[in-house]
C-alpha cells in the first residue's frame, strides 16, 4: 500500500482481530499498544500497525500521536465514550477513519483512485462541488439530485469519513485528493 497508513476505530477485540489478520497478511507488522519508542519521527516506512483499547484520554493521545507519526492504528473504543469521541475526532483530522473492520484500505484505494477514502462516486462529486464553493442546493441541482438526497449522500459521506460536520468531510476529502495528485 503506497497511501497513508490506515486508521480504524472498532468496538470489539473480535473486530480488531479481523483487521489485524488481514493487514498482517498484507505485510504489516502488528504490535499491541500505542507507544512508539523509536527515535525517528516518521515511522511510515516500517509498515507498523499498533492496536489496543482506549479506555482513557492518555491512551487516546498516544494513539493519535502514533497515527500522526505514520503508524497504522486499530483503536478499540466505544465512540460514545469521551475517549472514543476524542480519538475519533483527532484521528479524523489526520485523515479518514475506517469503522468497518471488513473494509480493506488497499481495495478501497484501488477502487477509488488511490485516495483510500470509502466514498461512492456520487458522494465524491458532491464533495468536489462543495469544495469548489458551491452550496449544497447548487451541488444537488448540478448533480440532478433532490436537496434531500444530496443531504442524505453528504450525511453518508460524513459517517464513512468519521467526521461530524460537512465542512470536516469536505476538508478531509480535499486533503486526501490533493495528496493523491501530488
Amino acid at each position: 500500500m503506497s497511501g497513508p497508513a490506515p486508521r480504524y476505530l472498532v468496538t470489539s477485540a473480535g473486530e480488531a482481530t479481523t483487521v489485524l489478520r488481514r493487514m498482517a497478511r498484507s505485510g504489516w507488522h502488528t504490535r499491541e499498544g500505542f507507544a512508539l519508542p523509536e527515535a525517528a519521527w516518521d515511522v511510515a516506512e516500517q509498515r507498523l500497525m499498533l492496536f489496543g483499547r482506549v479506555p482513557d484520554m492518555d491512551t487516546a493521545a498516544l494513539a493519535v500521536l502514533a497515527a500522526a507519526r505514520g503508524a497504522a492504528v486499530v483503536v478499540i473504543a466505544d465512540e460514545r465514550s469521551e475517549p472514543g469521541r476524542a480519538v475519533l475526532a483527532d484521528l479524523s483530522r489526520i485523515g479518514a477513519v475506517l469503522r468497518d473492520p471488513n473494509v480493506d484500505p488497499v481495495d478501497e484505494s484501488a477502487a477509488h483512485g488511490g485516495d483510500g477514502l470509502p466514498l461512492t462516486d456520487e458522494q465524491r462529486s458532491l464533495l468536489d462541488r462543495l469544495g469548489a464553493g458551491e452550496t449544497i442546493a447548487a451541488a444537488a441541482e448540478a448533480e440532478f439530485l433532490s436537496l434531500r438526497t444530496a443531504n442524505r449522500r453528504i450525511a453518508e459521506a460524513r459517517k464513512a469519513l468519521g467526521v461530524r460536520t460537512t465542512r470536516e468531510a469536505v476538508l478531509t476529502y480535499l486533503r486526501a485528493t490533493r495528496d493523491e495528485s501530488a
